[in-house]
This record gives C-alpha cells, structure tokens and sequence, in this order.
C-alpha cells in the first residue's frame, strides 16, 4: 500500500512538473514575440505611422483570405520541416547550424534524381525525390555529427563550415554539369538547371493557389517526429544523450551513435525541405545567385528561431512556423500599406530573432528557480 502511495504521488509531482515546464517552454518565447511587436510599434510611431492598422495589414494580409493563408503555409513549409530537426537536434543536446548546408544538399541529390529519370511516373518519382531530398540532408548533417561524436569537433564550427562547402558546391554544379543546356547556348550562363519533369512537380491541393503537397509533407514530418522522439525506444535514447550523457553510456547506450544520428534526422528535415523548394516553386527547376540565401531565404537559420520558439516541441513548430511564415508574406503589405522603408521589416523580423533566442536564457532561469523551490518545498 505504502508502495502504491509512493508511486502515485511520483506521478502526480512528474505530471505537475513536466506541465510547468512545457508552460514556461512556451510562454517564455511567446513573451519575446510580444515585446519585440511592442519595440516595432514604437518604430512605427516614430516613422509616423499607426502600428495598429499597420500590424492589422500584415497579419489580415497573411490570414485573412484562403489565397493569403496559402501564401503563408508555402512559407511556412521549409521553417517548419528547419524547424523540426532543430527539435530533434536539441534534444540530443547537439545545435545544427547547418540548416543552410542540408537544405542544400537534399536541393542537389533530389534535383541529380529528377535529371537522371525523368520519365518515371509521378506516383513513384516524387516520393523519390524526396526521399533523395532526406538522404542527402541526412548525409550532410551526419558528418558533422561524427566529427562530433567520434572527435570532440564542435557540431556549431562544423555545420557553419559545412553550409560554405555545400553552397560552393551547389555553385559547381549549377554553373557546369547541371547547367540548363539553353544558357549555354544563349551565352547567358545563369547558374540553374534546366526545368525539371513534369512528372516532379508537388500537386496543387487547392486551385487557383500555390499550396502545393509539400505542407502534407511538412505536417506529416512534424507529426512523425514527435512519435519518434516520445512514442520509440530511438527517442528515448536520443532525449537520455541530451539529457545525461555519461548516465546514458553507463545504461549501455551509445553516445557517439546517438549523437550522429540525432544531427543526421536534423538534416533529412532540412534536405527534404530543400526538396520541396525546388519542386514545389514556381519554376521548377533548381536556381542560385550564389549564395545559399537566393535558394533558401534563411529558411536554415530562421528555422532555430521557430524551434525556440515553439519550446524544442514538433508539433508546437507548426503554429511557431504558420506565424514567422505569416510575417513573411504580411511585410509586403505593410510596406505597402504604412509606407515604411523594407529596412524596417528586416529590423522587425531580426527583433524578434533576437528576443527569442535570448529568451531561452530566461526560461532556464525560471526552471532553475523552480527546481530550487521545489527542493526547498521538499526539505521542508
């Protein structure tokens, strides 16, 4: 009976504890969300426009009308899928800041698939191309987690380094042997390739719109991470390495192994989000201005900020990634509608990247007070 009491109570104090901190987990970032809104606001005012009506432009522009709301979910497609493997990453207590490089990757392996079968039906091609779009991805972001794991390099030097190596060999590629045979020709040279099959092109789920398959995609990658990282023995493992590693090797699990595999799932996010750019744009065919940014549009570095914000939690990434994706596609209109230079929308949107990120160091402040005063309460 005594037994039976002991447990009970132990799951009630688990129960209590894991709420508070999924609470604070959440409430923190939206918090940094808010006052970087409020300091924009004020740089509102003082350009002389009504912040009000300028933020009801932005957002009613981004989820006021079916059309504006596709908008967004294209958006929010690569910075939720980014945003996602961040989760997974963190969670083994490993930082990818090699989303730039991964997306990358997966663009080029996907785009290697498409070029090379070109007349394979779609039923079969697309799901290849994402496929290679994850292989690629994973490959990337397993190499700085072995050089990690195996060698104590840092996963923060790696993957910043890796993203250079990757966009200077996505410059290879575009510029010689994947070059459109047309820009040759014209004497152009336009680093990108020719338009890819038909065949790879993402369905569109509503007509007369540009959401395409890739939010189905994007929806089932967050939804299935989060049954990997809490529903599986490979979860829990990987959650044991970020949380006590050197526990977690004395249990008889393998921390390199762990740690390599949590960035390689980080970068098949990444890659298959770099999939979904290619065959889901407008162009369909893969395009660089040389930099990774023309491709990706930060959707590497931006997608940290919407794991932060969504508490390093799967499912909660989807509304943290409907709302930056919403910012994304409402700043035209404020622009537009306040008459305020484009500069300030990048100083917003850095804002909120700032307040966010900085956020966490507040959040471990309250649970590292919380779990003082809980272990007070309990000595008592």
């Amino acid at each position: 009976m005594t037994a039976l009491l002991i447990s009970f109570f132990s799951y009630r104090f688990h129960v209590k504890t894991t709420k508070t901190k999924s609470f604070i987990g959440l409430i923190i970032p939206l918090c940094a969300v808010l006052l970087a809104l409020a300091i924009g606001a004020i740089m509102l005012l003082s350009l002389g426009a009504n912040p009000i009506s300028g933020y009801a432009t932005m957002f009613g522009a981004a989820f006021g009308s079916v059309e504006g709301f596709s908008e967004t979910a294209v958006k929010s497609i690569p910075l939720l899928l980014v945003g996602v493997g961040i989760c997974i990453a963190f969670r083994a207590n490993v930082i990818n800041i090699g989303g730039e490089g991964q997306m990358v990757m997966g663009a080029l392996l996907a785009t290697a698939i498409a070029l090379a079968f070109p007349d394979i039906p779609s039923l079969l091609l697309i799901p290849m191309v994402l496929l290679a779009g994850a292989v690629g991805g994973a490959f990337w972001g397993a190499i700085a987690g072995a050089l990690k794991a195996y060698f104590n390099v840092s996963e923060i030097l790696s993957t910043i380094m890796l993203n250079i190596v990757a966009v200077q060999f996505m410059n290879f590629l575009l510029r010689g042997p994947m070059i459109d045979p047309a820009e040759i020709a014209r004497g152009t040279g336009i680093p990108q390739t020719m338009r890819l099959t038909e065949n790879a092109d993402l369905p569109i789920l509503i007509e007369g719109m540009r959401m395409h398959l890739g939010v189905v995609v994007a929806l089932f990658v967050a939804v299935a991470a989060y049954i990997l990282l809490w529903r599986t023995a490979m979860g829990f493992r990987l959650r044991s390495v970020g949380y006590n590693p050197h526990a977690s090797r004395y249990a008889g699990i393998s921390v390199p192994k762990n740690v390599t595999s949590a960035l390689a799932f980080s970068g098949a996010m990444a890659g298959i989000a770099g999939a979904i750019l290619v065959f889901g744009s407008e162009s369909h065919r893969m395009v660089t201005d040389g930099g990774s940014t023309g491709f990706t549009g930060s959707a590497g570095f931006n997608g940290i900020v919407v794991a932060l914000l969504a508490g390093l939690h799967p499912l909660w990434s989807i509304p943290s990634a409907l709302l930056f994706g919403g910012m994304l596609v409402g700043a035209n209109a404020l622009q537009r509608a306040a008459q305020v230079p484009s500069a300030l929308i990048i100083a917003l949107n850095g804002l909120i990247v700032v307040f966010v990120v900085s956020s966490e160091y507040f959040k471990q402040r309250t649970l590292q007070a919380g779990r003082v005063e809980q272990e007070e309460d309990d000595d008592e």
